[in-house]
């Protein structure tokens, strides 16, 4: 059986059907008016093929309110440059209410990049924005990239959304030391899965993703206490499952697990995902 997903840009593709779909609901809890021509009829034709994927569209919604929430957030707080690792089809900088002296900083792939620049055209951001084309896998180039931010800027939030599941624990690691090795990087949001939902993940469409060269790797088993040993340690938690419930996403069927109570630790072999805000420990 071919896969759907031809290559690991094609999960943003994916990804911003379900920000547009949710940006037609009148209860939207937030809108993006690029995520439909972004996605694209390849990204409809993506998420036709994957039958779990279109029953399961609000663990993607949560997310993205979670992140808008915690770099709302961040911002507030005082952080002056976004750095936006995998940026995707991200087009925050042009959607939120960010202060125009914010620097919005994506990285990400040449390809996935050039294509959002030709769709958004003459879009205005609300903020400076930069695009550096760039494989993160190649660790010279990320550090010589995270080198030159942090002589730029005091105050970094990093954000990292969909990235860190397709990674092996040690490039994880790898990734948040280098991070961390900068003194303005302050705070790094991202996403982690547990054991149990990865194994979940790959039963359903492991192999979609396995063919399309990006596999799901990254579920610690510690939660996320994983990243204290990279120089990050946990500030805020906010499981996916009980924030979808808030927002009222969640299917029938799993509102009453929505209700049991949960730690922000270990997770072990049962289903779970949160969006964490780490603080850097260096």
């Amino acid at each position: 059986m071919s896969s759907p997903i031809r290559n690991i840009s094609d999960t943003a593709r994916w990804m911003a059907v379900y920000r547009a779909r949710e940006s037609d609901r009148a209860d939207a809890v937030f809108r993006d008016p690029f995520a439909r021509a972004l996605a694209g009829e390849r990204g409809e034709q993506i998420l036709a093929a994957l039958p779990f994927a279109q029953e399961n569209e609000w663990p993607f919604v949560t997310r993205t309110y979670l992140f808008d929430r915690g770099i709302a957030r961040g911002v507030k707080a005082g952080a002056d440059v976004v750095l936006n690792l995998a940026a995707g089809l991200d087009t925050r900088p042009y959607r939120m209410d960010l202060p125009p002296s914010l620097r919005w900083i994506e990285v990400d792939l040449p390809d996935i990049l050039d294509y959002k620049e030709e769709v958004l055209g003459d879009a205005n951001p609300v903020c400076k924005v930069e695009r550096v084309r760039l494989d993160l896998s190649n660790y010279d180039a990320r550090r010589g990239l995270f080198s030159r931010v942090g002589r730029e800027a005091t105050n970094v939030l990093v954000a990292s959304e969909g990235l860190l599941i397709y990674l092996m624990p040690d490039e994880v690691c790898a990734l948040g030391r280098d991070l961390a090795a900068q003194t303005g990087f302050r705070q790094w949001i991202t996403d982690i899965a547990s054991p149990g939902l990865i194994a979940m993940l790959k039963d359903r469409i492991g192999e979609h993703v396995q063919q399309a060269g990006a596999p799901f790797l990254f579920a610690p088993a510690e939660g996320p206490a994983f990243f204290e040993k990279c120089g990050w340690k946990a500030i805020d938690v906010a499981s996916m499952l009980k924030t979808a419930r808030k927002l009222e996403r969640l299917p029938l069927f799993l509102r009453m697990m929505a209700m049991l109570p949960e730690s922000s630790g270990p997770q072990g072999s049962r289903p779970w995902s949160a969006v964490c805000v780490f603080e850097s420990q260096s």
